[in-house]
């Protein structure tokens, strides 16, 4: 099994789509692909982000630009922490147990990162690399609604940290702009992380960059995606090209 996959990587396109929770996929060398929890569980937002992994790679296709996604859900290893975050390794997420992660060794931590999450982050700075005006764009998706939680209005948040805003502020003035939306500036929740994916290589490089948040069920389907991607693309461009 390969920690990630790379889409498009020859594409000429300034942009790199990331997508770090774009699967559910447990390997088999844990727990024999099973991480404890049943189907429906592991198809809900606490594994992977619904429907990103498909606006990621549409984004890429509409972009000319490479997407990277990961392999392995979110709850074996956490791609978009930093490795001494305490939300690296889930044992508790959104009301579900997650019994795999419980009584989980030092080892077996070690052992994830070495075989996914160092691998991904490797792949992805090289991607990141191969062009000195890189613009990194993370793709994410969040539930309409977390459990004992309010509803969340918002069609899109885009996220950010106060170390860098050139790009999502003048994203989220556009977006604004759409009459239909409802948009999130850093909802549903702060896009400052230390040691997550941005940071490390979009902050810590110097390098433009916005992480896009779509409410799952807009892009639960093919079709959904599809239409988002054609929505955000010439938005993405259009804004870039003022800065």
């Amino acid at each position: 099994m390969m920690a990630f996959h790379i889409d498009g990587k020859a594409r000429p396109g300034r942009w790199l789509i990331t997508c770090d929770h774009a699967s559910n996929h447990v390997p088999d060398w844990i727990g024999g692909g099973s991480l404890g929890i049943g189907p429906a569980d592991m198809a809900r937002h606490i594994a992977w982000d619904v429907g990103a992994a498909g606006l990621a790679l549409a984004l890429g296709e509409r972009l000319d630009s490479p997407v990277i996604l990961s392999d392995f859900s979110r709850l074996v290893i956490d791609p978009n922490r930093g490795e001494d975050d305490p939300t690296l390794l889930m044992q508790l997420y959104d009301g579900t147990i997650i019994p795999a992660n419980r009584h989980i060794t030092p080892a077996a931590v070690e052992d994830r990162l070495d075989r996914l999450y160092r691998p991904y982050h490797d792949a992805y700075a090289r991607l990141a690399a191969r062009r000195d005006d890189t613009v990194i764009v993370a793709v994410h998706s969040f539930t309409p609604r977390l459990n004992g939680r309010p509803p969340r209005p918002w069609h899109v948040g885009i996220l950010y940290s106060h170390l860098d805003d050139r790009l999502s502020k003048p994203l989220i003035a556009r977006l604004m702009a759409e009459p239909d939306l409802c948009i999130g500036d850093n909802e549903p929740y702060s896009g400052h992380l230390p040691g997550d994916a941005i940071d490390r290589h979009a902050l810590a490089k110097g390098r433009l960059n916005t992480l896009i948040e779509l409410r799952n069920d807009l892009i639960d389907t093919g079709v959904g995606q599809r239409h988002w991607a054609g929505r955000l693309a010439p938005l993405l461009s259009q804004v870039l090209e003022t800065l």
